[in-house]
């Protein structure tokens, strides 16, 4: 009997978020509240014996464009993630589309903004706020709005379904590029490339890429300055939660939260009991892995009651140090996993979450 073909870990990932997701207003897929930049606050001596909850937020949303002319050279022909020779010969009327906004707003930054016709869910920046849904209950792909924008060119991932929405969008005559679904710090740049490469970029999509490795590496090394080391290190896990289905998951290796939660100068606990990717959580794996800190997104947090409603409906958290003193840093959806052009800022702003909440409690409306 021939071997099960196994699918890539970011593909089961993508599946399960978005079986799990649900509907997400958007007021879940950003934030409005006012960030802190970590230069500007005063971190705290012992960040172990920090109490209470508190909200990361991006320092800034603004978009920036690499370049406000850009001249695609078309045709452009990509072989995508999935092995499919794809030629783009017209990037007048884009769509943008995966589970976190990132795609969409690439393609801000590389400054074809004007030229995106519609949005998902997670996409929610003001600079594409006023354009059309093409998602239905949550994150679902609506065929139908899709073909009324009558877009040149479809750039998504496999985040996104159902997946014969996007074959039906072929059959039309549609160029879809998918490109790879996994997020970490490590690939934003190639991300960003893929991309432009697919709207003929290359320069500009170059530049970008660029322009935010730099950033994150700024960013790492401006955390790494003022996070604990050795024994002091945070002990921090992920926690994915949706209340009304009685849903938890912790991510660990190759889920992206382990980059994250490393680029803040935190131990990723799930990693260290051997968890891979995402996996349903357990009263033994959450008391054994022994978390000082757990990060949420802001959706999974609302959905059981905050915080209270977190212990009551996960016990076995109020055995852990995080429980015990109810560290608990959320993020909105759309961003704490997005990475892509907004790595830095994400990162910044988890790291003044877990290490300077004081300083979120004077900025919050």
């Amino acid at each position: 009997m021939p071997a099960r073909a196994r699918m890539p870990l970011a593909a089961v990932m993508a599946a399960l978020l978005l079986a799990l997701t649900g509907c997400q207003s958007d007021a879940q897929a950003g934030s409005s509240a006012e960030g802190v930049r970590l230069a500007e606050v005063e971190i705290a001596s012992t960040p172990r014996d920090l109490e209470g909850p508190s909200t990361a937020v991006l320092p800034e949303l603004d978009i920036e464009p690499v370049t406000r002319w850009p001249d695609p050279e078309l045709p452009a022909t990509v072989t995508d993630a999935q092995g499919t020779q794809t030629v783009v010969h017209d990037v007048s009327r884009i769509l943008a589309l995966d589970l976190h906004g990132t795609l969409a707003r690439t393609v801000f930054e590389l400054g074809l903004g004007e030229n995106v016709v519609g949005r998902d869910t997670s996409s929610s920046f003001p600079e594409i706020a006023d354009r059309p849904l093409v998602t239905a209950n949550g994150h679902q792909l609506n065929a139908e709005a899709i073909l009324e924008l009558g877009p040149s060119v479809i750039i998504t991932d496999t985040t996104l379904g159902p997946w014969d929405v996007l074959l039906q969008m072929r059959e039309a005559g549609i160029p879809v590029v998918v490109l790879d679904a996994h997020r970490s710090v490590d690939n934003a740049g190639d991300l960003i490339r893929q991309v432009a490469g697919a709207l003929g970029l290359p320069g500009p999509g170059a530049e970008l890429a660029e322009r935010t490795e730099t950033e994150i590496a700024g960013a790492l090394e401006e955390i790494a300055a003022i996070a604990p080391t050795g024994e002091d290190r945070l002990r921090m896990l992920f926690l994915y939660a949706r209340g009304q289905a009685n849903t938890y998951y912790l991510f660990g290796t190759g889920s992206g939260a382990d980059q994250l939660i490393e680029g803040i100068g935190g131990i990723d606990v799930a990693t260290e009991i051997g968890w891979q990717g995402m996996q349903p959580m357990t009263d033994e794996a959450l008391i054994s892995a022994r978390p000082d800190l757990v990060i949420m997104m802001t959706s999974g947090l609302e959905s059981v009651g905050g915080v209270d409603g977190l212990l009551t409906s996960v016990p076995a958290l109020a055995l852990t140090p995080a429980g015990e003193q109810r560290r608990v840093v959320d993020m909105a959806d759309a961003e704490v996993l997005a990475f892509g052009p907004l790595t830095a800022g994400v990162l910044e702003a988890m790291a003044v979450a877990a290490y300077s909440p004081a300083a979120l409690a004077e900025v919050a409306p």
